[in-house]
């Protein structure tokens, strides 16, 4: 009498069972360990940190210069311009204007760097403008600003704008000049129109790009505002480090600097939690 033939069961010898297993594994073992590489980056965000500070502290213990401030004296001074509103007040100025010339530069420079990646005429037109304008530094047009706009706000907007629209242009220009043409070709083969690739395939693979630039133009802003604020500003953490240089406040000084640090750090931050999040489709090391 025949019997149906069954499928051998896996015995603990067996290379396939062996193969899987050692899979399975793995896979356990990466996930387990994507929570402890985040543990371990905070660690050293900490432990760098902490070097640093008593490396200046240590620096200044020795130093002769009654000048160079110790943390704790920074520390001091900090929280006395704190509690006073003087910090607080300072620090939304700038942020505020940081935030507009920012907002305002990345707004035209996606749409711009679009349409000079995409269409052979835009890129004529504009691109010669855009180098041209990146070689010269934003707070070299400063004195042109002033006779043209005056002392006001917008010429302090003006200023970090221009400067975070040269950085994010090119990084969207590049970003869309470097999309694959087997995914366009692969489109047009399935019947995809040009607003249909441009959105489907042009703008999520040029994202990663801009984000890059939006990086790079934060930096850029944040680096131009003191030198803004020197346009007559009443208010901002370039202004407040302005009088602390005429009285010899260097405790002062570098309370402004970590401030300008520590928001520049923040909105980095958020610049990369978005990223992850419209970007998820993207494999990267960790």
């Amino acid at each position: 009498m025949k019997g149906t033939l069954s499928p051998p069961s896996p015995t603990p010898g067996d290379p396939a069972t062996g193969i899987a297993a050692d899979a399975g594994n793995g896979m356990d073992i990466a996930a387990a360990g994507a929570p402890m590489r985040e543990i371990r980056m905070t660690w050293l965000y900490l432990a760098t940190l902490t070097l640093g500070i008593a490396a200046w502290a240590a620096a200044a213990a020795a130093s002769s210069n009654t000048l160079f401030p110790s943390p704790r004296e920074v520390l001091l001074a900090g929280w006395g311009l704190l509690l006073d509103g003087t910090l607080f007040e300072n620090a939304m100025a700038s942020l505020g204007r940081v935030a507009a010339g920012f907002l305002l530069g990345v707004a035209l420079a996606i749409p711009a760097g679009f349409l000079m990646g995409w269409y052979r005429l835009a890129r004529g037109l504009v691109e010669p403008w855009v180098q041209f304008l990146r070689t010269v530094p934003p707070l070299a047009l400063i004195p042109l600003v002033i006779v043209v706009l005056g002392i006001g706000e917008d010429a302090k907007i003006f200023v970090i704008f221009l400067a975070a629209f040269l950085a994010c242009v090119l990084a969207t220009y590049q970003g869309v000049r470097n999309v694959d043409n087997t995914l366009i070709n692969a489109a047009r083969v399935l019947g995809a129109g040009d607003f249909a690739i441009f959105s489907r395939v042009v703008v999520p693979a040029s994202t990663p790009f801009i984000f890059v630039g939006m990086r790079v133009a934060l930096g850029s802003s944040w680096a131009t505002l003191v030198a803004s604020e020197l346009i007559a500003a009443p208010t901002g953490l370039g202004r407040m480090m302005q009088v602390a240089t005429q009285f010899l406040q260097t405790d002062r000084i570098i309370v402004g600097i970590f401030m300008i640090g520590l928001l520049g750090f923040a909105m980095d931050r958020f610049l990369l939690w978005a990223e992850r999040r419209l970007t998820a489709w993207q494999e990267v090391r960790t």
